[in-house]
């Protein structure tokens, strides 16, 4: 074989994709990218875009019903889905130059368009093209997982890639699936005037997180008039378009409910099918491609990041993985995934968002933890806001360590990277405690919980030696 044509080829352009070739180039190489579809993958034209633009929607008409908890009069919005679609569409107008083909062709970057596959270790075959490359970077991503349940193939139903398409009037939704993925859409449904029905196999919503921290959004949603089945196994679905009918079972009881539409959010699954992985030696685990700690496939010359790899499912995952891809493909220094301070956040209102371990994680592990908590009703912020559902959670270790941080609550997002940078840099609950906050934020909280931790040390005896050689006076 003679010399290969590119330094890197990326086949993928969602996240990690992009990232990957914008930062081959910027790194000197000679990079060309290959996308099915469009660039921009399903982060911007179906997943965190689009949900995010319909949340926001949704609480402005919120606002506007609950509004005399704020001492204005309160009214019931006229909701116009299409327009509200419409409005989503153009966000994503928006966003979308910033990873135009223009623009990665500024780069220097080759961006062809077409389905391909491996048709051998080293040769990518797209367009009648054969592409050959020193290393390959896999990002082709994931699509949502479709259950096997009577009645599937024949029910119309929507998932994450049709339902910002919608433009009709939505009375009634049922959602297969109480993921981070479904309990968004319920409420931005509900809250924009559909009736939604939910339903889930397991005991509790986001089911990743603490019950009791889950809890906080699954009152939240209740309150808003989402129904809920938890614990319903779905037997059969029937029916046509603004008629759908799905049967449930919980123990030995079966019902029936109705709806105009369905949404099925049960899970996601990655899109390893027709690359000719196996022509290329390059090995599945779980439909997933297999990769070591350093994102290396059983390929040596093939490297692979988000959703394909399975695991963490984020974009902002993926933009990692992707840094950690370039630096071994192209420089080969040693980089690894990071595995043990990985954020994340469920936009509902109120947002649940966590880092490290949870408690149940801790307790499943064996791992010697302590668990400290404080409420969001207890901040003088949350309390001018009117905002006050909710608390912080912090996991540590006997001597006070950051295991693992949890918070649901208003602004949950944006308050867990303090959570993020002190677990990063290994600090412990204290050091939370020893730096001011300003008042009124809040952010307090991440200071207030910590000093919780603070005070539980703060042992009878320890009070009793402290007062002798302060020579305190009081009780």
């Amino acid at each position: 074989m003679g010399k290969p044509e590119f330094d890197l080829c990326v086949i993928g352009g969602g996240s990690g994709g992009l990232v990957a070739a914008a930062g081959g180039a910027t790194l000197g190489a000679k990079v060309i990218l290959i996308e099915k579809h469009a660039l921009g993958g399903d982060c911007l034209y179906y997943g965190c875009v689009p949900s995010k633009a319909l949340l926001h929607s949704a609480k402005v008409a919120h606002t506007l019903r609950t509004a005399r908890k704020f001492g204005i009069e309160a009214c019931t919005p006229n909701i116009n889905i299409s327009e509200v679609m419409n409005r989503v569409a153009s966000v994503i107008k928006t966003i979308e130059p910033h990873d135009s083909p223009e623009r990665f062709r500024g780069l220097g970057i080759e961006v062809i368009f077409g389905a391909g596959q491996f048709i051998d270790a080293q040769t990518f075959s797209v367009n009648d093209r054969t592409i050959t490359a020193k290393k390959f970077v896999i990002a082709t991503g994931s699509r949502p997982a479709i259950p096997e349940i009577e009645g599937v193939a024949t029910v119309p139903y929507l998932t994450n890639e049709t339902v910002f398409s919608l433009q009709e009037p939505m009375p009634s939704l049922i959602i297969l699936g109480a993921g981070p993925i479904g309990v968004e859409l319920a409420q931005a449904f509900q809250r924009l005037g559909t009736q939604v029905h939910v339903i889930q196999r397991g005991k509790h919503i986001l089911s990743k997180e603490d019950i009791d921290i889950a809890a906080v959004v699954l009152k939240q949603l209740s309150d808003e008039g989402v129904q809920f089945y938890l614990e319903h196994t779905t037997l059969q679905m029937e029916g046509e378009a603004g008629d759908i009918r799905v049967r449930l079972k919980s123990g030995d009881q079966e019902k029936t409910i109705c709806a105009t539409h369905l949404l099925i959010a049960t899970g996601r699954r990655s899109n390893s099918d027709n690359l000719g992985l196996e022509k290329a030696g390059i090995e599945l685990e779980n439909d997933n491609i297999k990769v070591d700690e350093r994102l290396r496939t059983t390929n040596r010359h093939v490297y692979a990041c988000g959703d394909i790899t399975g695991g963490y499912q984020f974009t902002h995952m993926a933009e990692h993985q992707a840094g950690v891809v370039l630096r071994n493909a192209l420089f080969h220094w040693p980089a690894k995934v990071e595995q043990r301070v990985i954020p994340w956040c469920t936009f509902t209102d109120p947002e649940v968002a966590r880092v490290g371990l949870s408690a149940t994680e801790a307790k499943n592990q064996g791992i010697d933890h302590r668990v400290y908590t404080f409420p969001f009703h207890d901040m003088d912020r949350a309390q001018t806001d009117g905002e006050t559902a909710g608390f912080a959670k912090i996991i540590t270790d006997p001597k006070g360590k950051l295991l693992g941080a949890a918070l649901a609550g208003q602004q949950a997002g944006e308050l867990i990277h303090e959570y993020v940078l002190a677990m990063s840099k290994k600090m412990k609950a204290a050091d939370l405690s020893n730096f001011i906050h300003i008042y009124p934020t809040l952010a307090q909280i991440n200071r207030r919980v910590a000093d919780v931790r603070r005070k539980e040390s703060l042992t009878p005896a320890a009070k009793k030696w402290i007062k002798c050689i302060f020579r305190l006076r009081g009780d």
